[in-house]
């Protein structure tokens, strides 16, 4: 299973080039992808029309679309963020925070384009899919 950031999604459903987005077209031929819930809002969140929002959920939900938060995961989450701020790190995005602890606590590989998800890697043990 792998996890997709909403960055990549985004280059990927407006056909904007990148090698997140490219590698991303190859994996969803030959890997399970999971969607969690949060990148799943704040994809649509960004879709301008109401139809195009509906084809995009659609989309989106060909894949396995996951909850995010749980009681436990908030409490990891926010020692996560202690951990890194004790460290000098800070995490921007809230969203962010949840969307990397799932992916750590699943042990799954985390493809992205969001500098928010380096130190994760770095000091939590995020694993991350590299083009």
């Amino acid at each position: 299973m792998i996890v997709a950031d909403t960055s990549v999604w985004v280059d990927y459903l407006r056909d904007t080039p990148s090698r997140e987005a490219e590698l991303l077209d190859r994996l969803i031929e030959r890997e399970d992808i999971a969607v969690p819930d949060l990148v799943l809002c704040e994809v649509l969140k960004g879709v301008p029309t109401e139809r195009l929002a509906l084809r995009t959920e659609e989309l989106l939900r060909e894949f396995l679309v996951v909850p995010t938060l749980d009681d436990a995961l908030a409490a990891e989450a926010a020692r996560h963020l202690r951990d890194l701020r004790g460290r000098g790190v800070t995490i921007r995005k809230t969203i962010d925070l949840l969307i990397g602890t799932l992916c750590i606590r699943r042990r799954w590989p985390l493809l992205h384009r969001d500098r928010d998800f380096d130190p994760m890697e770095a000091h939590l043990g995020l694993r991350v899919v590299r083009p």
